[in-house]
C-alpha cells in the first residue's frame, strides 16, 4: 500500500484519506491508520490533507497569485539560501495556481541548474498546478532545466516550445546563449516580435537592446552552464507589457569587474571603499549609467550595457538586474532615468540575470 499511496499523492498531492481512499477502493479508515503509521513517509497540513513527506530544504511559492521577481526573492528569503543550504534535497514547490513571470521562470531555471550542478538533488513539483506546466513547457523551461533535476509529475517526453517554435509572436521561446558560439540570429527574431507590438520606430532601439545584453553573457560568463534568453509579451493586463530575460550562471558582471578595478579603474576603486552604499550597488549604477567599465583593455568596450539602458529609456521600461547576492532596478519613464532602488544580502544566485520589462502604453 506504501508505493501505491506514494503514487497516488505525487500525482495529487495535499488530498483527505478519503480522496485517497476511493482511488484505492478500500476502507477510509485502513488508510487513516496507514497514513498515521507511516509518518516517515507522509504529512497532513492544517486541513487535513495529505502529501508525501519531503526532506532536505523547502520551497514553496505563494499559491493562486502572479509571482514576479520580487515575490520570488521573498520566498526563498523566508527560509535559506538553496545554494549555501546544508541540505542536500532542495524542492521547490508550484502550488495550486501559482503563475511565474518570465523573469522568474529564468531565475528558477538558473538557480536550479546551479544546484544540480553543485551536486543537491533538485525537484520541481507541479504537481498541484498542471497550467502551469504546461506553459513553462512552452515557453522552452525544462529544455534548459539541468537533466538532473527531477521534475513532478514527470519531466514531458516532448518539448511544446520546439513542436511550436516562432508559432506565436507574443513570444520567443528561451534559447540557449553559448559564449563560445554565439548563434548572431537571436536578437534578428527578438527583434522581429518586439517591433511588432512597439511599432516600427522603436526597430533600431530594439535590436540596440537585445544584442548589446546578448553580447554581454560573452564578456562575463564562465560557467559550463549554458546562459539563455526569452521573451513574452503580458497583454491581458493593464498597461501591456513586454518582458525580456538574459540570464547566465557565469561569474557575474561585479565579479567579473572587480578584478580589474584597482589596475584599470583606481578612482572607482577608491569610491567604492568611500561609498555609503554597498560598494556592489554602486557599481552596478555606475556600469547602467555612465557606461566605460570592462574588464577589457579595447577602449571601446564597456558601454554595451549603459547603452542598453539608454535604448531602454526610450519606453517606460523599468530594468532589473540580479548579481550573486544584490540586485538594482533603474526606471525609466518618459525618456528619463526617474528612480533607482536596490536589495543587498540576497540568496545566493550565480551570474547576472536581466529583465526588461517594458510598459506599451
Amino acid at each position: 500500500m506504501l508505493k501505491k499511496i506514494q503514487k497516488i499523492l505525487l500525482e495529487n498531492p495535499k488530498i483527505k484519506a478519503r480522496v485517497i481512499a476511493k482511488k484505492l477502493s478500500v476502507d477510509r479508515s485502513l488508510v487513516s491508520v496507514f497514513l498515521r503509521e507511516n509518518l516517515n513517509h507522509f504529512e497532513q497540513d492544517e486541513d487535513y490533507c495529505w502529501s508525501v513527506k519531503t526532506s532536505g530544504l523547502r520551497i514553496e511559492f505563494e499559491s493562486d497569485s502572479w509571482i514576479d521577481c520580487k515575490k520570488f526573492e521573498k520566498t526563498l528569503s523566508a527560509v535559506e539560501s538553496p545554494l549555501q543550504s546544508q541540505a542536500n534535497a532542495i524542492v521547490f514547490i508550484i502550488p495550486k495556481g501559482c503563475n511565474l513571470l518570465l523573469e522568474v521562470i529564468a531565475r528558477l531555471i538558473a538557480l536550479a541548474n546551479q544546484l544540480a550542478h553543485q551536486g543537491k538533488k533538485v525537484t520541481i513539483d507541479f504537481s498541484s498546478h498542471r497550467s502551469s506546466f504546461t506553459y513553462v513547457n512552452r515557453i522552452g523551461f525544462f529544455d534548459h532545466l539541468h537533466e538532473k533535476v527531477i521534475v513532478l509529475p514527470n519531466r514531458p517526453k516532448i518539448s511544446s516550445a520546439e513542436v511550436y517554435k516562432e508559432n506565436n509572436d507574443n513570444l520567443v521561446e528561451l534559447a540557449p546563449i553559448d559564449a563560445n558560439n554565439l548563434d548572431e540570429t537571436i536578437p534578428e527574431r527578438f527583434k522581429k516580435v518586439f517591433v511588432s507590438h512597439a511599432g516600427d520606430e522603436y526597430e533600431q532601439t530594439a535590436f540596440t537592446i537585445i544584442s548589446e545584453s546578448y553580447g554581454n553573457v560573452r564578456d562575463h560568463s564562465k560557467s559550463p552552464l549554458l546562459g539563455f534568453i526569452g521573451l513574452q509579451l503580458y497583454q491581458n493586463v493593464s498597461p501591456p507589457h513586454i518582458q525580456t530575460v538574459i540570464s547566465d550562471s557565469g561569474a557575474g558582471i561585479l565579479n567579473t569587474l572587480k578584478l580589474v578595478l584597482d589596475e584599470k579603474y583606481p578612482e572607482i576603486a577608491e569610491q567604492m571603499r568611500a561609498v555609503d552604499i554597498s560598494p556592489d550597488v554602486y557599481l552596478l549604477k555606475k556600469v547602467f549609467t555612465e557606461g566605460h567599465i570592462s574588464q577589457s583593455y579595447d577602449e571601446g568596450r564597456g558601454l554595451g550595457l549603459n547603452s542598453s539602458a539608454i535604448a531602454a529609456s526610450k519606453f517606460n521600461a523599468t530594468i532589473g538586474v540580479r548579481q550573486e547576492n544584490c540586485e538594482v532596478r533603474f526606471f525609466y519613464r518618459n525618456g528619463r532615468l526617474t528612480n533607482i532602488t536596490h536589495q543587498t544580502d540576497m540568496p545566493s544566485i550565480l551570474g547576472t540575470h536581466i529583465c526588461f520589462d517594458f510598459k506599451l502604453d
